[in-house]
């Protein structure tokens, strides 16, 4: 019975990230054993912790982003600063 909520967790995040398509009859049959088997009391309490996970997921992927784009700004700003020491260098020997 423990492994019902990941497998419940795994169709349902496959459904709201866009994996496969259900109609709103597959949609219906799903809720229907959903409430079946955890009862009207718990099922506003499984959709709230749904509900954060999926938006912890979004923002940790939104936050590795950032950083990801930071990392690659900074990068890009040593290659430039490299390169302006490598022309001074050669405007330096040229001098000679």
């Amino acid at each position: 019975m423990s492994r019902l909520p990941l497998a419940l967790f795994a169709l349902a995040s496959t459904v709201l990230l866009g994996g496969c398509s259900l109609g709103p009859t597959e949609l219906l049959i799903i809720f229907a054993i959903i409430l079946l088997l955890f009862g009207a009391t718990r099922l506003p309490q499984l959709g709230k912790a749904l509900g954060d996970t999926v938006k912890s997921f979004k923002e940790s992927t939104t936050k590795n982003e950032l950083e990801g784009e930071d990392e690659k700004k900074a990068l890009d700003k040593e290659k430039e600063d490299v390169s302006q020491l490598e022309e001074a260098k050669v405007e330096r020997v040229e001098k000679k």
